[in-house]
């Protein structure tokens, strides 16, 4: 399955403005001495390898499956997603606050400010290009959801990442810029070392984020509440043929999803009917829902079926989405 066309525009968004960026702060590190636009510099180049590693994880998970992969390669991405931050944590985060540390215990005056004010002001266009592009996308996805409600429930990471990246890259720049005025003004070079400790916390606390919603996704989610409802309806179209007693469902990748239904078959019907009516029901649910790339039929009772649930929850099931 392709990742949406919209995904991969604000990453190739990101990707070039983070590029201008970078170049940029890093010059103006070198030619101040400043630690706070030095640990930016270093922001932006991780997140430039972010957006190719994130590109990188749309090319892989895109794979045709094969008898190694019969579910195909839909994970990687969520894969990618984690390495990024976690890269994020490790290299923004870590980086700014040693370099930080290292500037409170050994304080170096900045040069040129006027520099560091214009070089920040041309990184706040670029990454504020950037941050648009990411937020109209994310806010067409999201509907009618809140923005942390639909980042806890979106399946497609490059589209909060770059968000959240950009978000936390402006931030960084407004504390970089707070941070140089506050060293030239009081002649205290110290803030500039301050400033740095404060974009490793907010590149700390991003990746965190990131982390644990990729992690989520990697080890296994339940596709949208929605689809699984969609899926249950029509199932139920078949009656008296056979009931639906529950649904169990794997998000893959952003569009793809591993359904497994529960059916309880009618006594009274032959076995070729049966196969007939399940296939029409797997034609069904995929031309409604492309994103199911798997179906899997298991005919049960209704009781067996909530033995079951509990048997893997430990408990009554509430509903009959399951998964």
């Amino acid at each position: 399955m392709a990742t949406p066309p919209s995904t991969r525009l604000s990453v190739y968004a990101a990707l070039a403005g983070n590029l201008l960026v970078a170049a940029t702060k890093t010059v103006a590190a070198v030619w101040t001495g400043s630690s706070a636009m030095l640990s930016e510099a270093v922001h932006s180049f991780v997140d430039t390898g972010n957006e190719i590693l994130l590109l990188y994880g749309m090319r892989r998970s895109m794979r045709q499956a094969d008898p190694e992969h019969p579910l195909g390669y839909g994970r990687e991405l969520y894969f990618w997603s984690f390495v990024v931050a976690v890269l994020v944590f490790a290299l923004g985060a870590g980086v700014s606050l040693y370099q930080g540390i290292s500037h409170i215990r050994h304080p170096q005056p900045i040069s040129d400010p006027l520099v560091s004010y214009v070089v920040l002001g041309f990184c706040f266009l670029f990454e504020g290009a950037s941050w648009w592009v990411a937020l109209r996308q994310f806010k067409a996805a999201k509907g009618s959801l809140g923005y942390y409600e639909a980042f806890r429930h979106s399946k497609d990471p490059p589209s909060f990442m770059v968000l959240f990246e950009d978000s936390a890259a402006l931030l960084g720049i407004a504390i970089a810029a707070l941070g140089i005025f506050a060293a030239t003004t009081l002649d205290a070079p110290v803030f500039d070392g301050i400033a740095s400790i404060l974009i490793g916390l907010v590149l700390a606390g991003t990746a965190a984020l990131l982390a644990r919603e990729s992690k989520s996704l990697l080890i296994g989610e339940r596709a949208d509440r929605r689809l699984s409802a969609s899926i249950m309806r029509i199932a139920e179209e078949q009656r008296p043929i056979f009931s639906a007693n529950g649904l169990l469902t794997i998000q893959l990748a952003p569009n793809q999803i591993v359904a497994a239904l529960s059916l309880e078959f009618a006594d009274d019907i032959r076995a070729s009917e049966i196969e007939e009516r399940v296939h029409t029901l797997d034609l069904r649910i995929r031309e409604r829902h492309p994103e199911v790339v798997a179906l899997f039929v298991k005919p049960e009772s209704g009781p067996a079926y909530q033995a079951s649930v509990r048997r893997r929850f430990g408990q009554p099931q509430e509903s009959r989405e399951s998964g």
